[in-house]
């Protein structure tokens, strides 16, 4: 029917894998920890060291016959236990890298791996063009991969001279050069207080738009260095953060939409799932965490209630079960393995 042999059709949004490095501080907010990391501290890592496996391989129960879709595919971690479990899976990614990597290292299982390049938040146009209609199982794993920031010419390292790109999919769409050099001073100072919570937003915005009338920026030392200039470093454990980390991140965010992409999967994943079908979705930032966490909460209760209102009405997007009232984090032991996985919060619900 739809498994044929493995061949790249089209899915994913490729933000799969981080590598957190021992040098930077706990004591700092968990969700710019890695960034501390990758940037200063990059080294050459494993391509995919899965997150949170065994409690994924717990809440999705991927036995034989059922069909699960790895949203996140990456470098195929999450999807080679599911496979080796029985399951049937669809693999999801953007980065033509990680199917390259993951189309090696799955190269076992023709029969039941499917590769599909595009972003996930168009999941479901990806799986018709596949004859699939619904599926009995859909993780993703939102974080950025480890290789993605190794290779300097992917943009996203401000450790790393290259070009100031940052796009997952570089065939398409906006690159962080783009938006830099060319959004109105207000638009940008808008991404850096959303996406990055950066408070110098304001101050960093307005310099950008001075210096890139005479010099635009191209690459990514050239801006990690500017931002360095207009806002050093704090004493104390904060000043382990690099200066250009929240910039970064939101342009990152903004130039992939990755939230948009986010909230878009959210909102069509219940109609891709057979009842009892479960949707785990993995977070690294608050960002992400608290859209997944207010969407699950919404959509698993029955009724509404508002103070303005006689009686709780019919909720009309209750459409789950909610199986993780807080959030599923990683052991002591595997945070002493892999210390990204620190930062790792499992949500999962089940369609009604």
């Amino acid at each position: 029917m739809l498994f044929t042999e493995a061949k790249f059709v089209a899915v994913g949004n490729g933000i799969t894998w981080r590598e957190s490095h021992p040098d930077c501080s706990a004591s700092l907010p968990h969700e710019y920890r890695e960034q501390c990391m990758e940037s200063e501290n990059s080294t050459n890592t494993p391509y995919h060291q899965p997150v949170l496996l065994n409690e994924v391989m717990e809440y999705m129960i991927p036995n034989e016959g059922k069909i699960i879709v790895d949203a996140t595919l990456g470098g195929g971690g999450h999807t080679e236990a599911m496979l080796n479990a029985g399951a049937r899976v669809i693999g999801v990614d953007q980065d033509e890298q990680a199917h390259e990597f993951a189309g090696k290292r799955l190269e076992q299982f023709p029969s039941s791996f499917t590769p599909l390049k595009g972003n996930f938040a168009h999941l479901p146009e990806l799986l018709t063009s596949i004859g699939v209609d619904k599926v009995d199982g859909i993780l993703i794993d939102i974080g950025v991969s480890s290789w993605q920031l190794d290779e300097a010419d992917r943009g996203f390292s401000f450790g790393k001279e290259g070009p100031l790109d940052m796009r997952m999919d570089r065939s398409r769409g906006d690159t962080a050069a783009d938006l830099v050099n060319h959004l109105p001073e207000q638009e940008l100072r808008t991404i850096f207080y959303d996406y990055g919570e950066e408070r110098a937003g304001s101050k960093i915005a307005r310099r950008i738009v001075e210096r890139r009338q005479d010099k635009p920026f191209t690459t990514t030392t050239d801006l990690a260095d500017f931002i360095s200039a207009i806002k050093p470093r704090p004493k104390g454990p904060a000043g382990k953060i690099h200066p250009a980390t929240r910039v970064f991140q939101a342009l990152r965010i903004a130039v992939n939409d990755e939230l948009g992409a986010l909230r878009t999967f959210l909102d069509n994943a219940s109609k891709l799932l057979n009842p009892g079908g479960r949707l785990l979705v993995i977070t690294f930032h608050s960002l992400e965490d608290r859209m997944v966490k207010q969407f699950f909460r919404h959509a698993s209760e029955s009724h509404i209630d508002r103070k303005e209102w006689p009686e709780p009405r019919d909720n009309p997007d209750y459409q789950y079960q909610m199986i993780t009232r807080r959030p599923v984090t990683a052991s002591e032991e595997e945070v002493q393995g892999n210390k990204r996985s620190r930062s790792a919060k499992l949500r999962v619900v089940k369609k009604r």
